[in-house]
């Protein structure tokens, strides 16, 4: 759907000159019938979006390549791990306290750091490139 779509710009404009018309008491029946053409026309530029999308992973799959893998495309895998771990911080900061003091506190602190720095570490593409080569290594 382009942004100045004509067919969607003379359908405001009935809509418009119906509401004229009509007078405000069908304003809110003209504004829902022509925000539901609104939508029918955003779920179809968006199912051939994902087509398409699908139509082309499928084709580098079929070539054989490996499909580009994004930082963006794991954003919400790290966020949720990262909020999942400040979660279970608390617990497990209490529990180092409780059992070794400061130095328990410090050891759990360094241990979460680790695991987050561990997991952050996966998607740098300097990382991944290793693994790539170590993989083509052993195939």
């Amino acid at each position: 759907m382009e942004a100045r779509d004509p067919e969607l710009k003379k359908e405001l404009d009935a809509t418009l000159h119906a509401r004229r018309e009509l007078g405000e008491e069908y304003e809110s029946a003209l504004v829902e019938s022509f925000l539901e053409k609104v939508e029918q026309r955003l779920d179809g530029t968006v199912d051939r979006r994902v087509r398409r999308q699908l139509a082309e992973q499928q084709m580098v799959v079929a070539r054989g390549a490996r499909p580009p893998h994004s930082s963006e495309s794991n954003f919400g895998e790290r966020f949720g791990f990262g909020i999942v771990s400040m979660i279970l911080a608390i617990p497990l900061s209490a529990i180092g306290v409780v059992n070794a003091n400061f130095e328990g506190l410090v050891v759990t602190w360094l241990g979460i750091v680790g695991v987050n720095a561990v997991h952050a570490a996966r998607g740098w593409p300097w990382l991944r490139r290793q693994q790539r080569e170590k993989s083509d290594w052993e195939d």
